[in-house]
């Protein structure tokens, strides 16, 4: 029996609903409070300053150092994430007799929660590797990684790299499983070898995968918090402060909520420009069989 629009229409109903009252309608209003003064709390406080906030941040040098460190954090985030995520795949994807079992493993990180994750790798940090260092009698392992501010922030990239990688895998694991089977014998009989094989043929087959991968951790990276709270707290020194712990301490600890609002609109903006660069440059390189 055929079922007209309407009656589609009653299924997707509810959700347009929620998406519109949880994403659509709070964004708008975000957008509005950014040109106000507000604390946030006191109604009908609120007073129009127009651009202010906007140009107050220009002046905010801690706000110009958390975009430096979430600039390079994303960076070093980016590359190794998906550089580990592609050998995973390569590997799981091989005649392993354990492959199943080693993809589970490395997808299981992704699971856990990004701040019991965090305070997993600050016990591991500041516990478990200095008792080792102790141990040993080493100097370097001794000293906890989240003791510095250079150390500190290779700490928070090993953690979301054992977080991410097994999940970004997945994805290139459906791209090197998408690659025709006859492709890959034709290249063999031709006499090509590995590495001629995936820089010849995998990685220009793989690039749609590619692009997914990039805009995922790209976006992950630009928007971690609860990584960079449970394992730091944007420390030592706000050495390790990114945009997002930057953003959520302008409104909810000093109360500034429409300057908080204003960056948190900038930091918006930011994210969307990168990802559709990343985007339209990765989709450039796409290839169809």
């Amino acid at each position: 029996m055929k079922r007209g629009k309407g009656w589609y229409a009653l299924f997707i109903f509810p959700l347009l609903l929620i998406f519109l009252l949880i994403n659509i309608i709070p964004f708008i209003m975000g957008v509005g409070y950014a040109f106000v003064e507000w604390d946030g709390l006191t109604p009908g406080g609120a007073v129009y300053v127009g651009l202010a906030n906007f140009a107050k941040i220009f002046t905010d040098v801690q706000f110009g150092k958390d975009t430096i460190h979430t600039l390079i954090y994303t960076a070093f985030t980016l590359i190794i994430v998906n550089v580990l995520a592609m050998v995973f795949a390569l590997i799981v994807t091989s005649e392993l007799r354990v492959r199943n079992a080693a993809r589970a493993m490395l997808f299981i990180p992704y699971l856990i929660g990004g701040l019991i994750l965090g305070y997993v790798w600050k016990y591991i940090f500041n516990n478990a590797i200095v008792g080792i260092g102790e141990q040993i009698g080493s100097t370097v392992l001794s000293k906890s990684l989240l003791s510095g501010k250079t150390t500190a922030m290779i700490a928070m990239v090993i953690t979301d790299v054992w977080k991410m990688a097994g999940y970004i895998m997945i994805v290139y694991i459906t791209g090197i499983q998408a690659i025709p089977g006859e492709v890959l014998e034709s290249a063999h009989v031709d006499g090509a070898g590995f590495w001629t094989t995936l820089f010849k043929i995998k990685l220009p087959l793989l690039m749609s995968s590619i692009t997914i991968c990039l805009f995922l951790t790209l976006s992950d990276s630009f928007k971690v918090y609860d990584i960079n709270l449970a394992l730091t707290g944007g420390g030592p020194s706000k050495a390790t402060e990114m945009l997002a712990m930057n953003i959520y301490n302008e409104i909810f600890t000093k109360s500034h909520f429409g300057y908080g609002q204003s960056k948190a609109f900038i930091f918006f903006v930011c994210i969307m420009a990168f990802t559709l660069m990343q985007v339209s440059f990765t989709r450039r390189k796409e290839v169809e069989l």
